[in-house]
């Protein structure tokens, strides 16, 4: 390991000491953002552009940019990614660790809280009168979140449009998001506007919880909780993609292979995960839950959040060292395009199951509106008026 030298040393002091924001200022947006968060990864990394580049100034477009890039490239949940990945930039290790911790927490004490409701009540039926509403809301705060993203960091520029077209089809056609898509769009960008020297030839350009008994300890089955950290390692390891990708994967390991969960009881946790705010695979942990407690919970949340936190921190020195350099510039933009393009694509997959008919149709097209119109209103006031909104009319619909 090479040890910095002296002016290295001074010369990160003196940024950190610049920095505009302190660890703590950053944990506290974080911690609030996981706990008002609603939209799934697309909103939240729309918020973080909002909040911390936009508004408050905290990073740059090139720091956004560099950690949605890698968050896209790694697998595990893009938001939480790219939370770790901003709190890495000015504090490294201790940042990434704290931030990473304040914007998952929240939404996990939710989803344990209601796991013990859940099976406290045998289920929760009022849920879908709410997400009825919320998941219509959802895609009007997504829709205006992919749009922005789309206006800054595509803009005129008829190759990102191209490729943000590509990867918006591909999305919607197979429902996942591409790992192979993310990083041909950034090999091709890097190739046109910044190509190495030995392919500067004509050639290239050819190339195309209720009870504290919850917590305890005893009477714990450990060879479950063993089974359960093994498959949500490998589901936070291996599975490409936001919340959107990871919902199948799951559905294929907990209902279909190891019969943890009823096909009913899945839906639920995946509604759970949308109603609550913070990232989607926080599903994971209410899935834990039910499998086997508390600690289950624990388990399953660690295990599916643990790879993306060392996938993130491992490679992130190297953006930071070399992401001035044109080739990764230009490799970052392709990238971005092509995420972003993926994000469209979500949006139009996750509509087609929110969106049930002409009154959800509504609701999406209104909050979108309401949001363009009123650009300062808390997402969470929307979101919560949805929700109510959907208590109410999901019965009339029914009865219809």
């Amino acid at each position: 390991m090479t040890l910095p030298t002296h002016s290295e040393s001074s010369s990160q002091q003196l940024a950190e000491n610049a920095a505009p924001y302190t660890l703590w200022q950053l944990a506290l947006y974080m911690l609030g953002l996981g706990a008002w968060g609603f939209g799934g990864p697309v909103a939240l990394v729309g918020y973080m552009y909002r909040d911390l580049v936009e508004r408050r100034n905290w990073f740059t477009e090139a720091d956004y940019k560099e950690g949605l890039a890698l968050a896209q490239l790694m697998p595990g949940p893009l938001a939480a990614q790219l939370a770790i990945y901003l709190g890495f930039v000015r504090y490294r290790l201790p940042g990434a660790t704290l931030i990473g911790l304040a914007f998952v927490l929240p939404s996990f004490v939710m989803v344990v809280a209601l796991g013990a409701a859940y099976k406290a009540f045998g289920g929760l039926a009022w849920m879908q009168a709410v997400f009825y509403g919320v998941g219509a809301c959802a895609i009007g705060i997504i829709s205006i979140s992919a749009y922005k993203l789309t206006v800054k960091n595509v803009g005129k520029d008829k190759l990102l449009w191209g490729i943000c077209a590509v990867s918006a089809t591909v999305t919607f056609v197979t429902q996942s998001e591409e790992l192979w898509l993310f990083i041909g769009s950034g090999v091709l960008v890097w190739l046109l506007r910044a190509p190495p020297k030995w392919a500067t030839g004509g050639k290239l350009r050819s190339v195309a919880a209720p009870v504290v008994g919850f917590f305890a300890l005893n009477g714990l089955d450990w060879e479950r909780l063993a089974q359960i950290g093994r498959y949500f390692a490998y589901a936070g390891t291996f599975v490409f993609g936001s919340g959107l990708a990871i919902v199948p994967f799951l559905y294929s390991g907990v209902v279909k292979e190891y019969a943890w969960l009823t096909d009913l009881q899945f839906v639920d946790a995946v509604a759970v995960a949308m109603i609550t705010p913070g990232p989607v695979v926080i599903t994971t942990g209410f899935i834990g839950f039910l499998v086997s407690g508390f600690w289950g919970a624990v388990v399953a949340a660690i295990a599916t959040f643990l790879p993306c936190f060392l996938l993130t921190v491992i490679p992130a020195p190297y953006f930071k060292k070399y992401g001035k350099a044109p080739a990764l510039v230009a490799f970052v933009d392709g990238v971005t395009a092509a995420a972003i393009g993926a994000i469209i694509g979500a949006v139009a997959v996750i509509g087609q199951r929110s969106i049930s008919d002409g009154v959800t149709a509504c609701m999406a097209v209104g909050t979108a509106a309401v949001l363009l119109r009123f650009k300062k209103l808390p997402e969470p006031v929307v979101v919560f008026v949805a929700a109510l909104s959907g208590l109410a009319i999901y019965p009339w619909v029914q009865a219809r």
